[in-house]
């Protein structure tokens, strides 16, 4: 019998989590429960008392899993399909529960048979070692994994295939000489990529109140506005990688949104995790130097985006209200933070601005997404036929923001405030050109599905915010 023959008499077992696919379906499997209702957080420890098997089971029991959706590792899936064609025999041996690893070997259809959780056993380390002895022998078999638990497996099996490992694998391979399928490591930019870091332009609407009572030469305030900048910036960035979360199997349905950190599996969801008690500590303890009313603010913002990844975004119009509102509500902690008082007119003209920019998103998301009559875009409240009455709606919002914006202008606030309150009347027609330029060019199909990410990146909308910016700081000197 030459190598190769010898070779694919051996039959190869290969992990699930971390190797086969780039993400862990118990994390994924929880958040799919929490997200097709949130109570279930309260059956959690019932079901783990019962083992770690149990939950697991009890979680796959209730959720559907796309198996197409997940993230495969495709230079390992092609050597198996190789494997399995030179007549090698190939088991999926996974701690994943029995009802998802036969779903995703039904997929790929390369698994002669599958090893894998059930209620009484957690199939994992030791547990998968011993199944995989008694069925082929100790080193009667070959094994690809990818992390701690795996080294255990790894020593009875004939040879090993080490595959993205984490530190404690790579330290085995490395001291085994043993075969490495290496996987893209992070980078800064996946971290930023994480963040969303370009959504922090957002939170300079702090500033707002501070500009607008041309307090801008105050050092206190300053420094106020930065330290809520940050807690802000930190306390957004842990709710957005909360809603990736979430979203994973509606991103991984998407053009561009698949190719995020955690849906594309760059990232773990426990990496993910221990940012998230990261940013909430920074968010924190930033918080702490400021006026309690800060800390109101602050948290009403957590629950309001919180319940907006979990509910309120799938709701008819409660969705982009909800957006209105949270941009809103940091002009609110601005002022929380720095003691400026915030009027009617600027809550007015912003609800009316950020409710357009909202419908802007919403509509470019109806515009893209091919959908038959009567059916709901993925995890959205709307359907093909509601966007012209979205685009109605963005448009008149728009409008209704330069109106409110006039008659502020108009009042007499204006007058005891800017030494050249003339100067100020173009502001108008640039929020018009502004809001009507998104939504034309929505209409053209050349807007970026996020509004402010655009505005980031045209020079144009850039230029014409910076003439208004000049134009308020000048006509209060």
């Amino acid at each position: 019998m030459d190598a190769r023959s010898e070779s694919t008499a051996v039959p190869l077992a290969v992990d699930l989590d971390g190797t086969l696919i780039a993400t862990d379906l118990l994390w994924e499997g929880l958040f799919l429960l929490l997200r097709k209702n949130p109570l279930y957080l309260f059956m959690l420890p019932v079901w783990l008392a019962g083992g770690k098997a149990h939950l697991k089971c009890e979680i796959a029991a209730r959720i559907d899993l796309d198996p197409a959706a997940l993230p495969y590792r495709a230079a390992l899936v092609e050597r198996l399909e190789q494997e399995r064609a030179a007549g090698r025999r190939i088991v999926l041996a996974t701690a994943a529960p029995k009802r998802f690893a036969e779903a995703i070997a039904a997929h790929l259809g390369v698994f002669d048979s599958v090893i894998s959780t059930d209620r009484g056993c957690n199939m994992a380390a030791g547990r998968k070692r011993a199944a995989l002895i008694e069925a082929f022998g100790d080193g009667g078999f070959d094994y690809a994994g990818n992390a701690r638990p795996d080294i255990a497996v790894f020593d009875a099996a004939r040879a090993a295939l080490v595959v993205a490992p984490d530190r404690h694998a790579a330290r085995w391979q490395a001291a085994h000489d043993a075969e490495l399928l290496p996987a893209p490591k992070p980078t800064w930019r996946t971290i930023l990529k994480m963040l969303r870091v370009h959504q922090w332009l957002k939170n300079s609407l702090i500033a707002v109140p501070v500009i607008l009572s041309h307090e801008y030469l105050d050092v206190g305030m300053l420094l106020a506005c930065a330290l809520a900048f940050v807690s802000f910036s930190a306390a957004a960035s842990a709710i957005y990688v909360l809603n990736d979360f979430f979203d994973l199997a509606l991103d991984r349905r998407h053009p561009t949104k698949r190719n995020r950190p955690f849906a594309s599996g760059v990232l773990s969801m426990p990496f993910g995790l221990g940012a998230i008690a990261v940013l909430l500590t920074v968010s924190a303890l930033t918080a702490l130097f400021l006026p309690p009313l800060f800390w109101l603010v602050l948290g009403g913002y957590l629950v309001a985006t919180t319940a907006y990844s979990l509910s309120l975004k799938r709701m008819l119009l409660v969705d982009v209200l909800t957006l209105a509102g949270l941009y809103t509500m940091r002009i609110l902690a601005g002022a929380a933070a720095t003691g400026v008082d915030v009027s009617f007119w600027l809550l007015a003209f912003s609800i009316f601005f950020f409710l357009s920019l909202a419908l802007v998103k919403r509509y470019v998301e109806l515009r893209t997404t091919a959908l038959p009559a009567g059916e709901r875009i993925a995890g959205r409240g709307y359907r093909a036929e509601d966007q012209e009455i979205v685009g109605q709606a963005g448009m008149a919002s728009a409008f209704a923001s330069a109106l409110v914006l006039a008659l502020y202008i108009d009042s007499e606030a204006v007058r005891e405030l800017y030494a050249h309150p003339w100067l100020v009347w173009p502001l108008g027609p640039i929020v018009l050109y502004l809001t009507m330029r998104l939504w034309i060019l929505a209409r053209r199909d050349e807007m970026h599905d996020d509004p402010i990410v655009f505005i980031i990146r045209d020079w144009r909308s850039q230029l014409v915010a910076g003439l208004g910016a000049v134009l308020l700081v000048v006509a209060g000197m």
